[in-house]
């Protein structure tokens, strides 16, 4: 089965999807969080025929609510719901800091490694089948 990744924020979404077998995730883009957004994930999930979407936790380490939490909650249920495939929280802690190590220098932050990142975690943990 194949995985779209989302790695939320309040001005860039990151995008990445796995290979058909879920285990390996790939970046794909960082996109505006602006009114296109879920007409643009609802076209990615239809045209890769992806089965589940795992969406990084925007909780702090801690487990704590940060700003955007609720949002992101929020958008997940509208994900949900808009392409009728399963949302999944997936730990996205250090996430953008462990994609800077391996991006090109100049272009530390990149959206889209960091939503890979937190694809290839879930992918790893969960052997590519959703829970």
């Amino acid at each position: 089965m194949k995985y779209l990744g989302v790695d939320y924020g309040e001005k860039m979404v990151g995008i990445a999807v796995s290979d058909e077998e879920g285990k390996i995730a790939f970046p794909r883009m960082a996109v505006p969080h602006d009114e296109d957004l879920l007409a643009l994930l609802v076209t990615i999930v239809r045209e890769e025929d992806v089965g589940a979407i795992i969406m990084g936790d925007t909780r702090t380490v801690s487990g704590g609510e940060n700003p955007v939490t609720k949002d992101a909650e929020a958008f997940a249920d509208t994900l949900a719901k808009a392409t009728a495939v399963p949302v999944r929280p997936a730990f996205e802690g250090w996430s953008s800091i462990e994609a800077s190590r391996y991006a090109p220098k100049g272009e530390e932050h990149n959206d889209a490694a960091a939503a890979a990142i937190i694809l290839q975690r879930f992918l790893d943990m969960h052997e590519g089948a959703v829970q």
